[in-house]
């Protein structure tokens, strides 16, 4: 549990949020830290993850992620920040962090720990709630529901199944419409926010026949609002289905993703289909070393010996 520093203003006895996880989100989520270091923080604090798990979101070593922690841990208690509940006036200057939390905690809960999912579930709607104008909140909450209602497909027994794979008669129909109900309200408040994006493409992925072009075309607006290379790695998939795996291993080779284990498994995936055999083996056993998962590690078995 992380030990914070003693607060140096009272917390207002009135705060409106409803909820005290949410309200321990809020108060980590401090703006003169840099986002990284209030989202580490905040898991951290909740004690729900790991440094392990937590350095895994983010894509960086164990070591790495303690030495951010103990660096964002030193600026607060030398810049005596405030380490309280903020006003109601000031809780959209959180809300990308505290966006950003929630959804680190529904993945790791998406990865297996189902605890994990219904908690940020619980905790995007208390905020959607709090919130209700504020059309990425309605997205993050739809993007988790989209998501959450493939859970029981996702696997049979212990094994992990890709979602092309999955019995469609496991998904929970009702919770994707409530997730489309949730995605409509957001696009209503005009959202064209990162989690406002993911959840139309968890929404058009959902369909009996997924357009592939628009999907595509949402990935290509997604990648211009966040940077991310993750997201050109989402991306290239969708470009494999509409273009084809020598397009989209193009794309591939050139992310910097060499320690992430999806760029692997999805290269893998993109040099089967294009017949390089041994290159493809190389990339599943890459994937493999740097999977942690039991379930996905099987997959990647599998898929090995399937070559």
């Amino acid at each position: 549990m992380l030990e914070v520093p003693r607060a140096v203003e009272q917390k207002p006895d009135d705060t409106t949020i409803p909820d005290e996880r949410l309200e321990l989100i809020f108060t980590c989520c401090h703006p003169a830290l840099a986002t990284e270091a209030q989202v580490a923080l905040t898991l951290r604090a909740l004690g729900g993850l790991a440094t392990d798990e937590i350095a895994r979101a983010f894509l960086v070593s164990p070591e790495t992620m303690k030495r951010r922690l103990s660096r964002a841990k030193a600026k607060i208690k030398a810049a005596g920040i405030p380490f309280s509940v903020p006003r109601d006036h000031l809780l959209p200057e959180r809300l990308a962090a505290v966006l950003a939390v929630v959804y680190l905690i529904f993945n790791e809960g998406y990865g297996g720990r189902i605890d994990l999912a219904a908690e940020a579930i619980g905790l995007g709607r208390v905020l959607a709630a709090l919130m209700p104008d504020e059309p990425e909140v309605h997205g993050l909450l739809a993007l988790m529901a989209l998501h959450d209602a493939r859970r029981r497909a996702r696997f049979s027994g212990e094994d992990l199944v890709l979602l092309q794979d999955q019995d469609r008669s496991l998904w929970d129909t009702a919770q994707i419409d409530q997730g489309r109900a949730l995605l409509d309200r957001a696009l209503a408040l005009r959202g064209r926010g990162p989690y406002v994006l993911q959840a139309a493409i968890a929404s058009l992925q959902a369909e009996e026949q997924p357009d592939w072009p628009q999907i595509a075309a949402l990935y290509d607006e997604l990648a211009r609002v966040t940077g991310s290379p993750v997201v050109q790695l989402n991306r290239a998939v969708a470009i494999a289905e509409t273009q084809g795996p020598e397009a989209a291993l193009k794309i591939v080779d050139q992310l910097p993703l060499h320690h992430y284990q999806y760029l692997h498994s999805t290269r893998a995936e993109l040099l089967r289909r294009l017949g390089q055999v041994e290159e493809a083996r190389a990339a599943y056993q890459r994937a493999l070393e740097l999977a942690r998962a039991g379930p996905e590690r099987r997959f990647l078995t599998r898929r090995l010996a399937e070559l």
